[in-house]
């Protein structure tokens, strides 16, 4: 995509488009929440998770509430 075409299409921008951000601010706030309650795990029992394992779960966890989050953020946005 060209300077002009891109130029073009963001001075025929003008169109309101309505979005639903609902998706979004569920899995962002999901998120948000798994991270107050890791940190409040963690700062109470410094042990937390105890072994590999579990601590690969919590790991995952995150790691997939995060892409969704940012699955959602793309999806509401487009």
């Amino acid at each position: 995509m060209g300077l002009i075409t891109l130029l073009a299409s963001a001075a025929e921008g003008g169109k309101e488009v309505s979005h639903d951000y609902t998706p979004f601010y569920i899995v962002g706030g999901v998120l948000a929440a798994f991270a107050v309650l890791l940190s409040a795990f963690g700062w109470m029992r410094p042990d937390f998770p105890k072994g590999d394992g579990p601590a690969r779960a919590v790991m995952a966890l995150g790691v997939v509430l995060a892409g969704g989050a940012m699955v959602t953020a793309v999806y509401v946005t487009s």
